[in-house]
């Protein structure tokens, strides 16, 4: 380990060099099968060559000009996320911490303009929206936010999928102006609501004129079998933000509104430097042309299927599985105990996971997964606990 860098990170004892698909070679030439993509970033897997080719051509090209000028490649970009999803407006910021912080100042201007004082946003529990001093205080993980009161103020907490205690929160407080919700919680543990939840949120704002804000940074893009997840809903947003699998890798975060929240923003009141410089935006604008032409989202909705009933037959019957669930290529088994060794003994058979919530096996694996490299994952998973139960 490298004595320079801060220790932010637990990390496991392997570093890779190079990526193909869904694999990646460590520095000693061993194989691994990459269930985790990144942690739902590496949609096309490594090494994709449209992308590859969109990163050098436009590096060697231009990189960087800031947001003083007009980036043509951003308001292209813009223009066909916002037709793709029916909304009206862009913010590009670099992650998804970013793109929810911008979702968060919306909400409270929004509110300050319709003088709301002391405007608050419902989030929920054990949700996850990122580590800046506002996205760890929306975050509904007392892990995250430990060490570092005080935190930002102006958030109300509810138990996810419970539309009961939104409406009670509605009245009851006069100063809500957004809730903020993921379509799926994927570091809460693949936590799916109910098939009406996001319909019922939607409603509830429609209202109360409050906004209703989709975290789309671990669904979006395909993922759960939409390119956007509210997509299996058949509503709209106010706010949706992006990130993750926009960039396949790239470091791009984006904050989409529509109706009056698309306007809120003015000149002074939100920037990044590096926010949607033309490298980020190209590759953004490959990943979206391969997402759209290998029809990725539909691949992602089939191999879920056979993650779930593969898994279903394999191990929901074994003492001490608790739950198998997925949305897409969002896989979550529950067990009922802590199981974050198995991640290195899964390591130790090439084969990457992830374990969240202490006890939740997540897959995350890549869109471009072939049948073999799938019925792979499922067999050394299902071994993995089965022997660990």
């Amino acid at each position: 380990m490298a004595d320079s860098l801060m220790t932010t990170y637990q990390r496991l004892p392997v570093a890779f060099e190079r990526g193909e698909g869904a694999w990646l070679w460590d520095t000693e030439g061993n194989r691994y099968l990459d269930a985790v993509t990144g942690v739902a970033v590496c949609g096309l897997g490594h090494a994709h060559p449209e992308i590859a080719k969109a990163l050098c051509d436009q590096a060697s090209s231009l990189l960087h000009t800031s947001n003083l000028y007009r980036i043509p490649l951003q308001e292209t970009l813009g223009e066909r996320l916002c037709s793709l999803s029916s909304m009206e407006k862009a913010f590009f910021a670099n992650s998804g911490a970013e793109a929810n912080e911008a979702a968060i100042k919306i909400a409270r201007l929004y509110g300050n303009k319709r003088e709301i004082k002391n405007p608050a946003i419902i989030v929920m529990e054990q949700s996850f929206h990122g580590r800046t001093l506002a996205t760890l205080s929306a975050t509904g993980n007392r892990k995250v936010q430990a060490g570092f009161e005080p935190l930002v103020q102006g958030f109300i907490r509810v138990p996810y999928d419970d539309i009961g205690a939104i409406e009670e929160i509605a009245l009851h407080q006069k100063n809500v102006v957004a809730v903020l919700v993921e379509p799926v919680q994927g570091e809460g543990g693949v936590n799916i609501p109910s098939v009406d939840y996001l319909n019922r949120i939607r409603e509830i704002c429609d209202q109360n004129q409050w906004l209703m804000m989709l975290d789309e940074i671990q669904t979006g893009i395909g993922r759960t079998g939409k390119l956007f997840a509210h997509q299996h809903n058949g509503i709209l947003p106010d706010v949706m933000t992006l990130a993750k699998g926009l960039g396949n890798g790239m470091p791009i975060g984006a904050c989409l509104a529509r109706g009056e929240a698309a306007n809120i923003l003015a000149p002074g009141n939100h920037g990044s430097t590096f926010g949607g410089n033309p490298l980020a935006c190209r590759v953004a604008m490959s990943v979206l042309d391969v997402v759209e032409s290998q029809q990725l989202a539909d691949r992602a909705a089939k191999l879920g299927q056979r993650f779930q009933s593969e898994f279903e037959a394999k191990l929901a019957e074994l003492p001490g599985v608790a739950s198998i669930r997925s949305h897409g290529l969002m896989v979550g088994i529950e067990l009922e105990r802590p199981c974050a060794e198995l991640v290195g003994k899964a390591l130790e058979q090439n084969l990457l996971i992830n374990v969240t919530a202490g006890n939740v096996i997540r897959l995350l694996p890549p869109m471009i997964l072939n049948d073999d490299e799938c019925k792979l994952i499922i067999d050394k998973v299902s071994a993995l606990v089965a022997d660990f139960l």
